[in-house]
């Protein structure tokens, strides 16, 4: 019986061996259609353009600042008058808070580390001053513009050498309200 049973056994697993390796008909291909392009008007969404009063009016005080609206004014060792080569930069200024006539802004009067503390503060002073009086010559109301003077006190670079006080004898021009 067991006999019986084994060979039946083999019998079986013998069929379905063959039954597996049997060839198969011819596989199809799967039937690729051709598509065809259509170009269709795809309607193009118009994303408004800002002006620049809008971006402006984005940014915050600080963001506005770093955007450099306004430029810096450089002056001669132990002067404060306006250099010929400065006034462009005032004009473009002006130009400026002209068209944005609700800002307000801060003039900072900056000296190079030479002189006296005193001195230095009183020449900061004088640099604010005369770049407020070209500001207010180009039609800037003086009641937008406040100064300051910082002196040697906030170097923009250090240094000794001309170049660093050059770039430390200036008037910055700070916008304090939009």
């Amino acid at each position: 019986m067991k006999r019986l049973f084994v060979i039946l056994l083999i019998v079986v697993a013998l069929l379905v061996f063959f039954d597996s390796c049997k060839k198969k008909g011819p596989e199809t291909e799967p039937v690729q259609e051709s598509v065809e392009k259509v170009d269709e008007d795809v309607p193009k969404v118009d994303r408004p353009v800002l002006t620049e009063e809008e971006i402006f009016q984005k940014r915050s005080l600080e963001e506005a600042n770093k955007a450099g609206y306004l430029k810096k004014v450089f002056f001669e060792f132990d002067k404060y008058d306006i250099k010929d080569n400065m006034k462009p930069v005032l004009h473009r200024n002006a130009d400026w808070l002209l068209k944005h006539s609700q800002v307000e802004i801060l003039l900072e009067g900056h000296c190079d580390e030479r002189g006296t503390f005193e001195y230095n503060m009183a020449l900061g002073e004088k640099r604010a001053e005369s770049s407020l009086n070209y500001l207010i010559s180009l039609g800037i109301k003086p009641e937008r513009v406040k100064i300051i003077s910082y002196g040697k006190t906030r170097p923009e670079v250090k240094g000794v050498d001309e170049e660093s006080h050059y770039q430390n004898r200036r008037v910055e021009f700070v916008i304090i309200k939009k």
